[in-house]
């Protein structure tokens, strides 16, 4: 019996020391990983145009709001939106009550002047006199005046209308204009440009302008403005665009696209396959094989796209080969294979 234990002891220390023994071997095999495989692409240096592209919503030149300067019943609206207006014209009649009243005022105060005036002329009136009647008969002249200019209102430039805010008959106590008139030959758009294109920008120089509206069709315009100052907060600056819309098919509130050219530069274009978004961030990186069959994690700076091609302004060198595909696995300094 104990010649019996002694076997079953002696093959069970056996089993589990060839069990044990086998872990380790398969261990072994785990530790001992294949390099990851990737493609590479050669980059060099090309020459890129420097454009800049730049979104904007269309405005008018001039916005004129059409309304009285005081609450006053609205008695005529002459015009309605979308009617093309003169400078001049006349667009709202206000209620001419206080108008009327406030011209027998101005006529007893003209009475009263001129009878002063005789009497001054003739001894009868001191200067003092004349000149206290003078200065109350131009107060009401004044606001007469006035009162006139805000009971019939006109338009002050030639333009279009493109709101109408009350009906014949409201009272007009505030708040919204009773018409809005817009110039819309020609038009504006107002962008912000980093400032380190601030020596290149100059006034008068052309710009390419699309519209959602109108697809690919181009419209050419001109820097019409270049704002003097930057702005710490985002570092930029306002650029004013002009577009002479001589037929009027760009209307305030379209959605526009500028492209401003700054010359060319020669830079390392990469295909967009070789670029890789780091998580939780902003940046981009390239995979750069090195000599020594690693690959290197290159922090880069974008310019253009070009189709499927980046400029980089920065990170990679002329004529280093970058990794084009197999990025999911791939450390900074990790050991790779090529695939041919």
């Amino acid at each position: 019996m104990r010649k019996s234990f002694q076997l079953l002891a002696l093959f069970a220390t056996l089993f589990f020391t060839a069990c044990t023994s086998g872990s380790k071997e398969q261990k072994e095999v785990v530790v001992v990983e294949e390099k990851p495989r990737v493609k590479l692409a050669e980059v060099q240096k090309t020459e890129v145009q420097q454009t800049q592209d730049y979104t904007a919503t269309v405005e008018a030149e001039v916005k004129n709001n059409i309304q009285p300067s005081t609450p006053v019943r609205i008695e005529k609206i002459n015009v309605e939106v979308g009617d093309r207006v003169r400078k001049g014209q006349k667009l709202v009649q206000m209620d001419a009550a206080n108008l009327r009243q406030m011209k027998l005022q101005l006529e007893n105060k003209r009475t009263e002047f001129n009878r002063t005036d005789e009497l001054y002329k003739i001894g009868g009136a001191s200067r003092s006199e004349w000149d206290a009647q003078k200065m109350a008969l131009d107060v009401q002249e004044s606001a007469y005046n006035n009162l006139m200019e805000n009971t019939s209102l006109e338009s002050p430039i030639d333009g279009i209308i493109t709101a109408r805010n009350y009906d014949n008959g409201d009272m007009y106590s505030g708040g919204n204009p009773v018409l809005v008139v817009e110039q819309i030959t020609p038009v504006k758009l107002l962008i912000n440009v980093s400032e380190g294109y601030f020596k290149d920008v100059k006034k008068g120089e052309d710009v390419e302008v699309t519209l959602d509206v109108y697809g690919d069709e181009k419209f050419k315009g001109k820097v019409n403005l270049v704002y003097p100052t930057i702005d710490p907060a985002t570092r930029t600056f306002p650029v004013e665009i002009r577009l002479d819309n001589r037929d009027q098919r760009i209307r305030p509130g379209m959605f526009a696209r500028a492209s401003l050219s700054f010359g060319s530069a020669e830079n390392v274009v990469v295909p967009d396959l070789a670029i890789v978004k780091q998580a939780g961030s902003g940046d981009r990186y390239v995979y750069v094989y090195n000599p020594d069959g690693t690959v290197s994690y290159n922090k880069v700076e974008l310019g253009r796209r070009m189709g499927d091609m980046y400029e980089l302004k920065s990170g990679v060198a002329d004529g280093s080969k970058v990794v084009v595909a197999g990025q999911a696995k791939l450390l900074n300094g990790i050991a790779v294979d090529v695939e041919k």
